[in-house]
């Protein structure tokens, strides 16, 4: 596989609590210069780059990183995400609602925000709006995280995503052979948090991860400086 394959497959990203105008600009200006999949950026960031760059796919986070808003702000979150040019959505799911075994709401939950990423709820979208559902798989049951592949691909989401990378752990790769067993065609992997070397690259894209979210890929396999998590 050619760095530049890999790097189409790879959400270059920069989430931490203190990213400067400078790094997002950065990592935008990266991400034009080595094609990666999309960028990743806080939400508050969205507007002022799809104003400075109208071609690049933009992806942001919602309920990040812990997930334990309300689903009414989450939504309230996808709408003003995708009205201000976000074309990707990474949710993150009610891991509280996991321990306390009501599925039924965190399967409600994804189908809102999953509404508000059509045509019919939302009328920035146009039915392309990406949604991918982040299950914080450090802190699963083998049991939950299987459960978990199910309802997200009920709901129609697009991938199932390891990790926020503010978790205990990042994205390993039983977790990718797990999901592959259990969700859906048509439901894609996204692995994230902790992906360092060329090799974890390729190993999870191997093991069938459509997209990986990290913050190396970029100085790594270019030797640009990129912004980090």
């Amino acid at each position: 596989m050619t760095d530049a394959e890999i790097l189409n497959r790879v959400d270059h990203t920069l989430l931490k609590m203190t990213a400067s105008p400078e790094e997002i600009k950065t990592l935008c200006d990266e991400a034009v210069r080595f094609k990666t999949a999309s960028v990743c950026i806080p939400p508050s960031y969205v507007n002022i780059v799809s104003s400075e760059y109208p071609n690049l796919n933009i992806c942001t986070v919602i309920g990040f990183p812990l997930g334990y808003s309300v689903t009414a702000a989450k939504v309230n979150e996808t709408e003003h995400a995708i009205a201000n040019g976000a074309n990707e959505i990474d949710m993150v799911i009610n891991v509280c609602n996991v321990k306390g075994e009501r599925f039924d709401l965190v399967k409600e939950e994804i189908k809102l925000v999953k509404e508000v990423c059509s045509q019919k709820a939302c009328p920035q979208a146009d039915g392309s709006k990406i949604l991918k559902v982040i299950i914080e798989t450090c802190y699963l049951t083998e049991e939950e995280k299987i459960r978990l592949c199910q309802i997200v691909t009920e709901t129609g989401a697009d991938f199932i995503k390891t990790s926020t990378g503010f978790g205990s752990a990042g994205a390993v790769l039983a977790d990718i052979e797990l999901f592959k067993k259990h969700i859906g065609n048509g439901t894609k992997i996204k692995a994230a948090g902790g992906i360092k070397t060329r090799e974890d690259i390729i190993a999870f894209i191997n093991a069938g991860a459509s997209r990986i979210g990290t913050s190396s890929a970029v100085k790594l396999l270019t030797g640009s400086e990129a912004a980090g998590y």
